[in-house]
């Protein structure tokens, strides 16, 4: 039998363990390459790229995916953006190659996915890292040296569900918007408890709840499990906007229920950018 020391140092760990976002061992996926000099298309399913943005005043990961067995020269693109804690190699643990594969492979048009570093809920919070400003005004150039298009959808998982529907208002010519577990907040003290944004203002300005006739619903997809904490919020969003496709089924706030729902996820966005 445990003697209570050691119940309360079990607890400790698995506290420890929970409160644990950071990965241990080497990061997924290949090791990061620097910005080519010149036109350089993609040669391997998955490309990280180390690259110096400036809108948000440091390096970041540029994580370009695209299904195996196909031509990458040319393909349209969708941008994938992480969630609090996480990083666009994050993309990689959940299993995107793999998924954007056979997704191909069972009749989806083919596209690439571009994942890319962000922070604080993808927006700017008063400081002078802007990562709204990073998607709209260097990405596209970071893709054309890839000899990609520019970005025509966008996905992302809660925080970056947040921000894709950020990024979704400013580009409204968007053919897909897709969203999973998306961290929206219903009130500013909801807001306010997560100590990103710079005040009220900032907040109101970003938050797509409060700004849901700027979305366009027949390219907005929302996806979110029945025992997630922001279920009550999702299902704010698609009583407001009416999406093509919402869908809310059995699960929670974490990688088991995003990996099960990504197939999905690239099926709607594939068939859009068709």
């Amino acid at each position: 039998m445990l003697s209570r020391r050691g119940l309360l140092a079990g607890s400790a760990l698995a506290l420890l363990a929970g409160c644990s976002s950071a990965p241990s061992g080497p990061p997924p996926g290949p090791p990061a390459v620097p910005v080519p000099t010149g036109p350089a298309p993609l040669s391997d399913p998955v490309t990280v790229q180390r690259t110096r943005s400036a809108a948000r005043g440091t390096d970041v990961d540029l994580v370009l995916i695209t299904p195996e067995g196909v031509p990458a020269s040319g393909l349209p693109v969708c941008l994938a953006l992480h969630g609090r804690g996480a990083r666009a190699r994050t993309f990689l643990s959940l299993g995107v190659p793999a998924l954007l594969t056979a997704a191909v492979r069972a009749g989806t048009p083919p596209f690439a996915i571009a994942a890319i570093d962000g922070d604080h809920y993808w927006v700017n919070v008063g400081s002078d890292d802007d990562p709204q400003r990073m998607l709209t005004d260097e990405v596209p150039g970071w893709l054309a040296g890839r000899d990609l298009r520019p970005p025509s959808a966008v996905f992302g998982i809660s925080m970056g569900g947040f921000g894709a529907l950020r990024f979704a208002r400013a580009h409204p010519d968007l053919k897909a918007v897709a969203t999973a577990s998306a961290a929206l907040f219903v009130s500013w003290p909801d807001a306010r408890s997560r100590k990103v944004f710079a005040d009220e203002a900032n907040w109101r300005d970003a938050e797509p709840l409060l700004h849901t006739a700027e979305l366009r619903p027949g390219s907005l997809g929302v996806w979110c499990g029945e025992s997630d904490p922001f279920l009550g919020a999702d299902r704010k969003l698609v009583k407001a906007v009416n999406p093509a496709v919402s869908r809310f089924s059995p699960g929670q706030h974490d990688d088991d229920y995003w990996r099960g729902v990504l197939p999905d996820i690239l099926k709607f966005v594939g068939e859009r950018l068709s």
